[in-house]
């Protein structure tokens, strides 16, 4: 798949875009931030790197990748799955670093807070709907399980926040409502608005998050270096997914990726830039009040 114009495919359903005036209603009570666990510090007072990774939807064919390279670079990992049995059969890795605990982000908050638990410093959500009749699942899954993870982590008092979403997700605000791949994705139970307003809900949660959105995913070794722009800037284009895991891990120890959404695309022409200054290069917009 070179670009979002080519003909669609089931890699395009881990795609999520579109944006709509209507605005989800939250519930209106106040809800109770917790006191974040302490995080050790490095010398200048930054936030030293996580130890410990939650990632949801693990198995999938990005979380898989992500729980790869956070293994290769010495993290420790807690992979939740939906099913144990064959995430033991998914990953080689034989090693104590990484262990499986049972997690499905549609079941609410509180069971989720119980599989992250208050010994991991850190959550990267790549979940994603998997396509069927129930026009509902996107939201169940993109929207409402975003929301139950976010929530989760502030009952552990986890305060490090990296979701894996898309480009487009926003492309009625860009001008992009034509835009093939933006008709195509939100066909399916309008995947997009799933996915923007739960982009939104964390972006007012108060939580330290980073947001990446790719562009059309490839599941081919990567090819080209990788493209870092602002939200709502790139309407096409396409990059590996080892490369937006390694975004996806990255974001964790470049202080320069907090509070950020970037989009990535790969392109062979390119110049290879450091992710500091990737990171740095994208600047921080203030949304909304917190939730």
């Amino acid at each position: 798949m070179a670009s979002l114009f080519l003909t669609p495919s089931p890699l395009f359903l881990k795609i999520s875009l579109f944006h709509t005036p209507t605005k989800r209603s939250f519930p209106t009570k106040t809800l109770r931030i917790p006191t974040l666990k302490p995080r050790a510090t490095m010398e200048g007072g930054e936030t030293s790197k996580p130890k410990k990774v939650f990632v949801a939807g693990a198995t999938g064919n990005t979380g898989k990748r992500i729980v790869e390279q956070l293994l290769a670079k010495g993290f420790e990992v807690k992979a939740g799955v939906r099913d144990l049995d064959k995430a033991k059969t998914t990953f080689s890795a034989n090693t104590n670093a990484l262990t499986f605990v049972k997690a499905d982000v549609t079941e609410g908050a509180t069971k989720l807070a119980d599989a992250i638990g208050a010994d991991s410093d850190a959550v990267i959500c790549a979940t994603g709907f998997r396509p069927s009749w129930d026009l509902f699942a996107p939201w169940k899954v993109d929207n409402f399980g975003t929301v139950n993870l976010v929530e989760a982590c502030r009952k552990v008092g986890v305060n490090r926040f990296v979701l894996i979403s898309s480009i487009l997700v926003n492309g009625a605000a860009m001008g992009q409502l034509l835009n093939p791949a933006y008709i195509f994705l939100n066909v399916f139970g309008l995947t997009l608005v799933a996915k923007l307003q739960a982009e939104q809900y964390i972006r007012k949660s108060g939580i330290n998050y980073t947001i990446v959105r790719p562009g059309g995913l490839r599941n081919d070794p990567p090819s080209g270096n990788i493209v870092m722009e602002p939200e709502d800037t790139l309407y096409e284009g396409s990059v590996s997914r080892d490369q937006v895991a390694e975004v996806a891990v990255e974001a964790l120890v470049h202080p320069e990726s907090f509070y950020k959404v970037v989009e990535i695309v790969a392109r062979a022409e390119a110049p290879k830039r450091s992710f500091e200054e990737m990171f740095s290069s994208i600047k921080q917009r203030q949304f909304g009040a917190r939730v």
